[in-house]
């Protein structure tokens, strides 16, 4: 352990702030829970209200955090100079990047679109190339694709990108056969094979890109503060057009800056890693970072899903610190297109953080990594609370109205006790509530407004158009959210696992019947919960209406948000409108050109690139370039010869519609009988080429 880092200054100033942050949290929390008590019908007494109480004031401990650490950030963005930031030179340059020096940027994949990958792979690349600082990275794209077309494919657009840039030798592309313990598998097999070479990684997500400017500025930030294990940047969102992604860019720009400043606040060197657009310590790494399995079965228990927060635990562990470099921008990344695939990740996300669960009291940890690990547990925990609470709240409201009350007292009296309604207390609450959830996004307004950043989001009045419209779109979704998120925690806590899929990275909307599908379910509760509140308790009804209307509105909303036209529609009268789209990053113009020379590339015989095994199978130099890539020979069992054989055979004889994605990935794995199959398709008549194998000469 590293000792000497220990004891630094910002240690005892964050326990400190911590204290605080507990103070500020759990004072109102328990008042707001004792007015909660003195308003229902028998003051707490019995165990259903203590029940709704608990819940309550667990609720309002959650909103509480998020609250005070818009506060925090707030001030922070306010202050003229943060003498904890992570990227304040304390009047001294950042040190320079020793000549030894290099850093690989790791791209892990996984059935993602290769054009796209490729796309920001490049806009990076001529970054650093017009920095004149290229030949200080490295870029390794990590594949765990085991679709056989996407395999191919991503070979083809690597080795262009390549061609294109001047770059191989600099940028590579290595596939696993075997996708163990998912991403951090991947980055794990890199560190084995390759992380002597480099003292820094720089992790990506498929779709994250960032300016040479900022690779430069992080390296240099480690190469000066020795100490740090992990430094983490807080990624812009941009790129998308649907409705709904064009909400969480605004979001993530209006008030991401401050509640990255806020958790930079009352963490200083026990930040979070969030799995990518961070920079970290090879050596430290691959000594310290290492995950193993946790016992028991999946769910809860196996590989690590959510492995970033266990990561920068285990670093901080052994004496680095980690840091949120709130204040780096050119750091980017995109959000899911559609609330179907922002909710499809978000299952995977609750898994991975409800296994947290069994790391908390792990030995060694420091308590800001604990206090995260619950934080990652609350975040979707939190809607299974929400959900308890209604149904608790629920369950009062018809009991109030199914038994008949007994005004008189135990004791012998001749006149009833009449209950008193008092408004003041539920108003207070009702008001204080509202301060927590809004005036965050009042700061946000004002942080705008006082550093003059107005224009950046279309001018004042666009900015706050754009701050009521995306709190009108979150409370129509809130509901539908946590309906969802306690779907996936009760499940995960049953024993249920989720899965692990690819995430859909284009701006498709959402069709009727997938809607349907996904919020049917949701609709009917919507129906049945608001129809019988409405007979029974119409009081309550009312008052939980919000709920009941944004449910049955689920499937017209879900589709109506996920429609790249409307958000352009949005886009035209400046609502949602971001700094990215104000002034595109240069990076993002590269994209595009990219993406358009690709798109206007018809070279290929006609047979599009999304079918990888049929151009492998036909074009020579995709072939010849599959094949290389290859592992050497291998002595094969002569079962595995036999079956591969066969597969060859029914290949020949009926083209590549007859075989099943299994058997195209096998024959993909042998060299010799692709290449068997590639002359074979050539001595084929034009005719037959053209119909079986989709070939046009002309």
């Amino acid at each position: 352990m590293k000792r000497e880092f220990l004891n630094e200054p910002w240690r005892k100033i964050a326990s400190r702030r911590r204290l605080l942050l507990l103070i500020l949290v759990l004072t109102p929390a328990l008042v707001a829970a004792s007015v909660m008590g003195s308003l229902l019908p028998h003051r707490g007494t019995t165990y259903l209200e203590a029940s709704i109480i608990f819940v309550y004031c667990v609720l309002f401990i959650w909103i509480s955090l998020g609250f005070w650490t818009a506060l925090a950030g707030f001030w922070t963005l306010l202050k003229k100079d943060d003498r904890f930031a992570v990227t304040r030179s304390r009047g001294e340059l950042d040190a320079p990047i020793r000549a030894h020096v290099k850093t690989a940027i790791l791209f892990p994949v996984c059935n993602e679109d290769p054009e796209r990958i490729m796309a920001g792979i490049q806009a990076v690349w001529r970054s650093l190339v017009r920095l004149g600082a290229a030949d200080r990275f490295d870029i390794h794209i990590l594949s765990d694709s085991n679709d056989p077309d996407r395999w191919v494919q991503e070979e083809a657009a690597w080795n262009r990108l390549c061609e294109d840039l001047g770059a191989h030798g600099h940028i590579f592309y290595r596939r696993r056969r075997i996708n163990l313990k998912r991403k951090s598998g991947n980055v794990a097999d890199f560190c084995r094979r390759h992380g002597a070479h480099y003292t820094y990684m720089i992790v990506f997500d498929a779709d994250s890109v960032m300016s040479g400017e900022t690779l430069i500025r992080m390296v240099r930030i480690m190469e000066r503060r020795r100490n740090v294990g992990i430094l983490q940047t807080a990624p812009a969102c941009t790129g998308r057009e649907t409705l709904i992604a064009r909400a969480q860019q605004f979001a993530n720009r209006a008030y991401g800056p401050m509640y990255a400043a806020g958790l930079h606040h009352w963490f200083l060197g026990d930040a979070q890693f969030w799995g990518h657009n961070a920079i970290i310590r090879v050596k430290p790494f691959i000594k310290h970072c290492a995950l193993s399995r946790l016992p028991g079965k999946p769910p809860l228990g196996g590989d690590i899903l959510s492995h970033d927060f266990v990561e920068s635990a285990l670093m901080r562990r052994a004496g680095y610190s980690v840091w949120l470099a709130y204040d780096l921008e050119g750091s980017y990344e995109e959000v899911p297109p559609n609330l179907l695939t922002e909710l499809k990740r978000d299952r995977r996300w609750c898994q991975g953080n409800l296994q947290h669960l069994r790391l908390v009291f792990t030995r060694g940890i420091f308590p800001g990594h604990r206090a995260l690990f619950l934080n990652g547990v609350m975040a979707y925990g939190s809607a299974l609370l929400w959900f308890l609470f209604l149904a608790l709240a629920t369950a009062e409201a018809i009991s109030e109205a199914v038994i008949q009350p007994d005004y008189f007292t135990p004791a012998k009296s001749l006149f009833p006790v009449w209950p008193v309604w008092d408004p003041m207390p539920a108003l207070t609450l009702l008001a204080a509530t509202g301060v927590i959830l809004f005036l965050p996004k009042v700061c946000a307004l004002l942080l705008a407004l006082i550093k003059g950043r107005r224009k950046q989001f279309g001018g004042f009045f666009a900015l706050c158009g754009s701050i009521l419209t995306e709190v009108v779109l979150s409370t129509l979704l809130a509901p539908v959210r946590m309906l969802f998120h306690s779907k996936y925690v009760f499940l995960t806590l049953m024993g249920m696992g989720i899965g692990w899929g690819t995430q859909q990275r284009d701006d498709e909307g959402t069709r009727f019947w997938d809607a349907l599908r996904f919020h049917g379910g949701g609709t009917l509760l919507g129906l049945i919960w608001g129809a019988t509140m409405f007979q029974i308790n119409r009081v309550f009804f009312w008052w939980s209406s919000p709920l009941v209307f944004s449910l049955l509105l689920s499937i017209p909303v879900s589709m109506l948000t996920s429609r790249a036209e409307l958000g352009r529609f949005f886009r035209a009268m400046r609502i949602f409108k971001t700094p990215e789209e104000v002034r595109l990053p240069r990076e993002y113009e590269d994209i595009e050109r990219y993406m358009q020379s690709i798109a206007e590339d018809r070279s290929g015989f006609g047979i599009p690139a999304e079918e990888g095994f049929l151009r492998a199978a036909v074009i020579p130099g995709v072939n010849t370039l599959h094949r290389t890539l290859l592992r050497g020979p291998r002595t094969l069992a002569p079962e595995i010869e036999g079956r591969r054989d066969a597969i060859l055979e029914k290949a020949m004889d009926n083209g590549p519609q007859a075989l099943c994605k299994k058997e195209k990935k096998e024959l993909l794995y042998d060299a010799r009988r692709m290449k068997r199959l590639h002359e074979h398709i050539w001595e084929l008549p034009q005719d037959e080429l053209e119909r079986r194998w989709k070939v046009r000469l002309d």
